[in-house]
């Protein structure tokens, strides 16, 4: 392989020059390479907790029947030839930013099996909340490859987990990969929280600004006094060793985030500009995103922000699960949050000139059937939905792909979640055939499809 990063005179001198290679040859070559290179250094996962209806966001079909396409119009966007809702229009001033992807598919249609597949990329069997079996998230295997500094987490999610009726979903967390892989889960400072049911049951690692260095240090020190107390073989500890050194991790974590990580005040929102918070919302939406930036910037590798209700209990709250009343939810409570807050996410990346190195990643269960249903809802739907990459050196302005006239099935270059997940790696820069162990020594590939060619 030739080492692109030889110096002009070194390479002339080079055996591989007296082969023939002229110096505007390894210019080009050089120009190649760093075209090729990936941009993105961090990663935003969004995810609509509930199946978001591909006909009233990024895939809008004006031209279908009208018990198809719905009491919405499409509108233009910045981009000629695309369309988006029309309860989207400031996303729709973005589209120069967003390469939509229209056509991908999959055969889960609960809300667990959907969550699953889109949030790992592969089937759920055998799965469970919190279950070391697991395929760990996408979130989780992206921060396996990024190196941080002592006290920042690889990976933070926000601001609660994803819950059905009361039951905790799998595939949030590292699985297989070990603890130490989980992102932390902290919970959003401020912001109007969505109407409906979230729950705080799960292990959360909170941020208490006010606490000083001094006492944080003394917890520190108590800590130390605990990991000697209970010594590994003790036969008390045995059984709880696991949890133990889980809890162990987290109590760590929040230690040095407190104490020395620049999370700590990334994590303060009042530090914020004001303009730039209101440019986001007042909702737990917005503050979420705009905490995402903060995180990122402080050097988090990959935050998740959950842009729903926690619990999807029967479609009832602010989720994306609209069975009944999906029009008037969809227009008064669910777009216009969404649509402000990534809007200003995307704007305010652009300002501070992070967009090019911060990959953002829209994903959510599945898509909304083509009927609508007694109740004025849509159904889940995973025969044909969409999903959405901005930034990271993924070129804004193109749909892949494409959803048939009625939005029904793939009309054109189907794929898949591994797919999906196999293109956020190539713009992570990490090798989508990539081999890991779990924690009993057997080898994973980390994916099984391939990226898309839309770089």
């Amino acid at each position: 392989m030739t080492n692109l990063n030889y110096s002009r005179r070194g390479f002339l001198r080079s055996t591989v020059g007296l082969a023939g290679m002229t110096l505007p040859t390894i210019l080009k070559l050089q120009s190649q390479a760093l075209a090729s290179a990936p941009k993105a250094k961090s990663c935003i996962v969004i995810y609509t907790w509930g199946g978001m209806s591909h006909y009233e966001s990024f895939d809008p079909k004006p031209d279908a029947p009208s018990d198809i396409r719905g009491e919405f119009k499409a509108i233009p966007t910045a981009t000629p030839g695309i369309q988006y809702c029309e309860h989207l229009p400031l996303l729709a001033k973005h589209s120069e930013k967003l390469a939509i992807v229209r056509s991908l598919h999959h055969n889960q249609g609960a809300h667990q099996g959907g969550m699953y597949i889109s949030l790992t990329g592969h089937q759920p069997v055998g799965i469970r909340a919190g279950k070391r079996t697991n395929w760990p998230s996408l979130t989780a295997m992206v921060s396996r490859f990024q190196e941080t500094r002592s006290g920042t987490p690889r990976a933070i999610r926000m601001p609660y987990s994803m819950y059905d009726n009361g039951g905790l979903m799998a595939g949030d967390d590292g699985g297989w990969l070990g603890y130490n892989y989980d992102p932390v889960l902290i919970r959003t400072p401020a912001g109007t929280p969505y109407r409906g049911v979230t729950r705080y049951n799960d292990l959360e690692l909170k941020l208490e600004l006010n606490t000083e260095k001094e006492r944080v240090a003394s917890r520190r020190a108590l800590l130390r006094q605990l990991e000697q107390k209970v010594s590994i073989g003790s036969p008390q500890a045995t059984g709880i060793h696991e949890n133990y050194d889980q809890l162990d991790h987290f109590h760590k974590m929040a230690v040095d985030m407190l104490l020395d990580s620049p999370v700590r005040e990334a994590y303060n929102l009042e530090l914020e500009d004001p303009r730039i918070r209101d440019m986001y919302s007042d909702h737990v939406c917005g503050q979420t995103l705009l905490l995402s930036r903060r995180l990122v910037e402080a050097g988090v590798p990959v935050v998740q922000a959950l842009c729903s209700a926690g619990d999807l209990a029967g479609g009832s709250g602010d989720n994306w699960d609209t069975h009944r009343d999906h029009f008037p939810k969809m227009k008064d409570r669910l777009l216009p949050v969404f649509d402000r807050a990534v809007s200003a996410l995307l704007t305010d990346l652009e300002m501070r000139g992070m967009l090019d190195e911060t990959l953002v990643v829209f994903l959510t269960d599945f898509g909304r059937t083509p009927k609508i249903n007694g109740n004025g809802g849509r159904d889940h739907h995973p025969g044909v939905y969409s999903m959405v990459l901005a930034g990271g050196g993924i070129p804004g302005g193109q749909v892949y792909g494409s959803s048939d006239s009625r939005g029904i099935s793939p009309g054109s270059n189907a794929c898949t979640p591994a797919d999906f997940h196999a293109t956020v790696y190539k713009a992570m820069g990490i090798d989508h055939h990539a081999e890991l162990h779990d924690q009993l020594d057997r080898p994973f590939q980390i994916c099984d499809g391939e990226p898309l060619p839309i770089f």
